[in-house]
């Protein structure tokens, strides 16, 4: 299976993104073990930690700066992205050293953590107790040790700009990172982009009775939250849903799309009345799109809120309908393992294709 995508990458959560340039003679597949010989380096300013969190706060507080954990994996190719795209530009380079102290925690890693709490753990226990599922993960912490933002998964440098801001003016204080960037926009500090409406074959259609519309059936929900103003939808939408592949995968689940913004009245998974708005704010919605999996009992199982290619998004179905998300609660062992099943079958699978 050869997923084919040319790279012209627009993020959002969001938002858009460039190809990240591979240095010549660099392997682009991972290795048994999420290991890559070119693993990028992160950069030599990340904070060296004991990963005695209690105190980096502290040492953090008294430079007048936040934490950030950042959670990574050998042979990432977003992480890769982050390094190479992001910590290339020198305004955002400069912006989080002023701010802030990144510490890197592998998302497999044996080193001892111990929390803000003081439990002492594991890298790969921590990871796991707060959920996380994607690399790069970054959670960025107040001073007394609260999130105040969590980015699951890769941000273009403009939004990755953005979430720096946020945190660092504290503006949490006055919303969420949603509203902060819905206020940029409404005062035009943010670029507008055209607004669309997009079109997933077989989706239930809108007003969503999604409770009574699926009531006879043994298939898992997916639904895709895509604002209008989205420039990832695009490529979501015009290339990864339209390939043979993935198509096969969208055909055994029930599909339905959503808006964050609409305020049309809808039935929720569970039989919920309440606007397509409310809605997503229930399910703290942060990225266009997030892709969401629910049970026949309409019970949340899985989710993606991330820029993914076809690799990643088409093994999150499959992760969903398979049932593997039940007995295998890391959707990274998943990845790998499928990646392996299927460069032995012959199909090796470019994970940024």
């Amino acid at each position: 299976m050869k997923y084919l995508l040319p790279i012209p990458l627009a993020l959002a959560l969001l938002a858009g993104a460039t190809h990240a340039a591979t240095p010549a003679g660099t392997p682009t597949q991972l290795e048994a073990g999420l290991v890559n010989p070119g693993a990028i380096d992160k950069p030599a300013w990340f904070k060296e930690s004991f990963l005695d969190l209690r105190d980096d706060i502290k040492e953090a507080n008294a430079a007048n700066k936040r934490t950030v954990l950042y959670f990574y994996q050998d042979g990432c190719p977003y992480c890769t992205k982050l390094i190479q795209e992001n910590f290339s530009k020198e305004d955002i380079t400069a912006k989080t050293q002023k701010n802030f102290d990144v510490i890197a925690i592998n998302m497999w890693g044996d080193r001892n953590v111990t929390d803000v709490d003081g439990k002492e753990t594991t890298e790969k226990a921590f990871a796991a107790e707060l959920k996380v599922q994607y690399t790069p993960t970054m959670l960025f912490l107040d001073e007394a040790g609260k999130v105040v933002l969590r980015v699951n998964g890769y941000y273009a440098p403009d939004k990755f700009a953005m979430a720096l801001d946020f945190v660092a003016g504290k503006h949490e204080k006055d919303g969420s990172f949603k509203d902060y960037f819905a206020k940029l926009k409404a005062d035009g500090k943010v670029a507008a982009t055209t607004d669309k409406t997009y079109t997933l074959p077989a989706a239930l259609p809108a007003p969503l009775r999604l409770q009574d519309a699926r009531k006879d059936s043994k298939r898992p929900l997916m639904v895709v939250f895509a604002q209008t103003e989205c420039d990832t939808c695009d490529e979501l939408y015009n290339d990864i849903f339209k390939r043979k592949e993935l198509a096969y995968s969208l055909s055994n689940l029930d599909l339905a799309q959503a808006n964050p913004d609409d305020d049309t009245k809808i039935q929720t998974p569970d039989g919920k009345e309440m606007t397509v708005a409310e809605w997503a704010k229930a399910l703290e919605i942060k990225y266009s799109p997030s892709l969401l999996f629910f049970d026949t009992d309409g019970k949340e199982v899985f989710r993606t809120e991330a820029y993914f290619k076809a690799f990643h998004l088409h093994g999150a179905m499959d992760y969903v309908t398979s049932g593997a998300y039940d007995w295998m609660p890391e959707f990274q062992r998943y990845l790998q393992h499928r990646r392996e099943a299927l460069a032995a079958h012959g199909f090796p699978a470019d994970l940024m294709e």
